[in-house]
């Protein structure tokens, strides 16, 4: 049976996935921006040199980019039905969290912006790990669909 998008799903599919593949590269580089700047002198030029890297990264990739791959990715729950999988559930969940843990960097960033050091180098990095996780779950999800 063809969903309402007719002719034009793998174009949203295709759309949907190279959206995805542009928010998770701005979701692997900003937690390591995030590392380096937290590094700098809350003083210092270098400080407004990392803070201007992030807001570009956030406003120009990440920002739309997720909002993109949001738009495309319910159009494909729409024409599918995934809602009622099983497998769409994890997945869902997953993505909510990314979104959330999008959001949460883009705020730390305008914390180190202003020169608040809540966290360590060494847990930034650490969190660089969140979106490698995240995808590997997302793509098990998608492709093997184990329940």
């Amino acid at each position: 049976m063809i969903g309402f998008l007719g002719n034009a799903y793998p174009w949203v599919k295709s759309a949907h996935v190279i959206f995805v593949i542009f928010w998770m590269a701005g979701l692997f580089m900003l937690p390591r921006f995030l590392a380096y700047h937290q590094e700098a002198d809350p003083l210092s030029a270098e400080n407004q040199i990392w803070a201007e890297r992030e807001r570009r990264l956030i406003k120009i990739i990440l920002n739309p980019s997720m909002i993109l791959a949001w738009l495309f990715g319910l159009l494909l729950v729409l024409d599918t039905g995934a809602q009622g999988q099983g497998w769409f559930h994890l997945k869902f969940a997953v993505v909510l969290g990314l979104s959330g843990f999008h959001g949460w960097m883009a705020a730390y960033s305008r914390k180190l912006a202003q020169g608040s050091r809540t966290l360590t180098s060494k847990t930034l990095r650490m969190l660089n790990e969140i979106p490698g996780i995240a995808a590997a779950i997302v793509v098990i999800m998608v492709i093997v669909r184990p329940f």
